[in-house]
């Protein structure tokens, strides 16, 4: 009896164990990267988001502040600042947006600053679980399943959660979460409790918000998302799931609002000017066309209409880059997921997901109650008129600009900008994946081959996946991971070289020595630049260090660039066989 009643437990929580399981081992080897590369008390990032995120999350957590004010600034008109940072009259403040500063911050507060670089490998592992429980509402369960170990090893998701301080893997975390409630809030009266529903509605707009606030430039294509989802599913919601789903998503977006407020000077200002420039652009374009509207004239739709476009596309609109981007960045680069999921989307029409795998009983269920076969695809039509309207937003929005986060503009690696910035494409193409597995293997009849083809075809996908974001490119995890280790030793030495309270002028490593030293990004090919360089160097230590000068061009400094502004430069040591720290003095 025992012995039958734990059987039918593990039939029961197969599943659920399978998945825990792999949860817990996607954050243990997320973690290790940050666990392996910040030892011994150097905790430094690889790029300036990372490290600006880091360090106002750290100061949000102990102190409950988001501002550092820097003196000198005052003196310099304010060019004393890292990458990421803005300074107004002398208060460094954040450039990106709120959301992971606040949420993580919290976090911290509650616990110890020393979580900070963990949380998003924990947050990804929590998001596979509920990527899992929202494919499953629409595919199945064994299409969920086999769409959650595609995720767990699928190389943009599994770098930048290593990679933690980035927004991209939170933001698409809470999404999914709140994604998840929305469809469970919409389920019929005979199905659940109203009350229920009502606080599914209150934990999709909560999470929803959440996840605006941590990118909120990602309203481009959340909002059209929403309105389908809506607009299949009018009568479901109703009025007052929708005033309660919108009630608790502005309650979640309230902290960011203040806080801009604060910093920025209006609730809807942020840390980019550009962005606050566009929506100064719109807001004046749409008042004026509700203006010449309620006069009876439409004279000003137009004018809103190039503003809209102008703004939104303020990089230009290229079809062509958007369709090379493309092909780079995910038929040519992720080539074991995208044609796997294209031939998943064609055979999508002829998919129930009783033939998924489900038992004889259960499709023999199906087929005597034809209107769960209409709600099923009913939910299909919903995903794919969601994810082709998102993907086409995303692949014109950001394929149409230019991004050059490798140095080399030639090379196309996993930590350039696209693909972080599609992570809704690659995640929302998976279940397609999963669906071509789950026919292809079904070609076989006997379960138990079916089930080993399924095992070796994952377990392939999972070395492919992983050998990618380890050693895929020169920004694989273990050459990132190396260059880390090796950035210690050249901190050491600038450090020991350098005074507290020193200001150090660079191009590169404002990211390695902030905030223990000043940093000022620049170089002296500016002369207005330069003429603030010549002011501060009266208040206080100036360094300069970047790659090593040929003797002529540090001959020129000092008889022209600099003596103009009345400075000269000294060679304090080599730090690398590339780069060498100076120090500037009055001539």
């Amino acid at each position: 009896m025992i012995i039958a009643q734990i059987k039918i437990l593990a039939r029961k929580y197969f599943f659920h164990l399978i998945l825990a399981i792999l949860a817990l081992s996607f954050f243990i080897g997320a973690s290790s990267f940050n666990y392996f590369t910040q030892k011994n008390g150097y905790l430094k990032w690889v790029s300036p988001d990372e490290t600006a995120n880091y360090i106002f999350t750290k100061l949000y957590g102990q102190e409950g502040k988001l501002a550092i004010f820097e003196k000198y600034n005052l003196y310099g008109k304010d060019i004393m600042h890292p990458r990421s940072f803005r300074s107004d009259y002398g208060w460094l403040k954040p450039v990106s947006f709120l959301g992971i500063v606040l949420i993580y911050g919290k976090i911290a507060g509650a616990t110890s600053y020393k979580v900070l670089p963990y949380l998003t490998p924990f947050f990804g592992a929590i998001g596979i679980i509920y990527y899992y429980l929202l494919v499953k509402k629409i595919f199945g369960r064994r299409n969920a399943l086999i769409s959650a170990f595609l995720l767990a090893s699928f190389p943009v998701y599994v770098y930048y959660s290593a990679r933690s301080m980035f927004h991209n893997v939170l933001f698409i975390v809470l999404l999914i979460i709140g994604l998840y409630y929305s469809v469970l809030m919409i389920k019929h009266k005979r199905e659940t409790s109203k009350y229920l529903t009502w606080l599914y509605a209150a934990l999709a707009g909560g999470f929803i918000g959440l996840a605006i606030i941590t990118r909120a430039s990602e309203l481009l294509w959340i909002i059209p998302m929403l309105i389908i989802l809506w607009a299949f599913n009018i009568k479901k919601i109703g009025i007052t799931k929708l005033i309660i789903f919108l009630s608790f998503l502005f309650l979640s977006i309230l902290p960011v609002l203040y806080w801009n407020q604060i910093l920025y000077g209006s609730p809807w200002r942020g840390g980019y000017a550009e962005m606050n420039q566009s929506i100064s652009d719109i807001s004046q374009a749409g008042s004026g066309f509700i203006t010449s509207l309620m006069a009876g004239k439409l004279s000003h739709f137009k004018e809103l209409l190039n503003k809209i476009n102008s703004n939104i596309f303020h990089f230009g609109f290229h079809p062509r880059q958007s369709a090379k981007m493309f092909y780079h960045y995910f038929i040519r680069m992720f080539y074991w997921i995208f044609w796997p999921a294209l031939l998943g989307l064609c055979i999508l029409p002829a998919f129930r997901p009783g033939s998924g795998g489900f038992s004889r009983l259960n499709r023999e269920a199906e087929a005597s109650k034809p209107e769960l076969k209409l709600g099923r695809t009913q939910k299909h039509r919903t995903y794919l008129a969601a994810y082709f309207v998102i993907s086409i937003i995303l692949l014109f929005y950001y394929g149409s600009w230019k991004f050059n986060d490798n140095p080399d503009p030639g090379q196309f690696t996993i930590g350039n900008s696209y693909t972080r910035y599609w992570l809704p494409i690659y995640l929302g193409a998976l279940p397609f994946v999963s669906l071509f597995i789950i026919k292809l293997t079904r070609l076989a009849k006997n379960k138990i081959i079916i089930l080993g083809i399924r095992s070796i075809i994952i377990i392939l996908i999972f070395f492919v996946s992983i050998g990618f974001v380890l050693f895929g490119s020169d920004e694989g995890l273990i050459f990132t991971g190396q260059r880390q280790k090796l950035s210690q030793n050249e901190f050491n030495k600038v450090i020991s070289l350098t005074e507290n309270g020193a200001a150090i002028i660079t191009q590169y490593h404002d990211k390695l020595f902030f905030p223990e030293r000043k940093v000022i990004v620049g170089l002296f090919n500016d002369a207005n630049m330069t003429r603030e360089y010549g002011k501060l160097v009266n208040y206080l230590p100036l360094y300069y260090y970047n790659f090593t000068l040929p003797q002529k061009d540090f001959d020129y400094l000092n008889s022209r660039r600099l003596a103009e502004a009345g400075l000269r430069i000294e060679k304090v040591e080599q730090i690398t066989s590339d780069f060498t720290l100076y120090r500037l003095y009055k001539k």
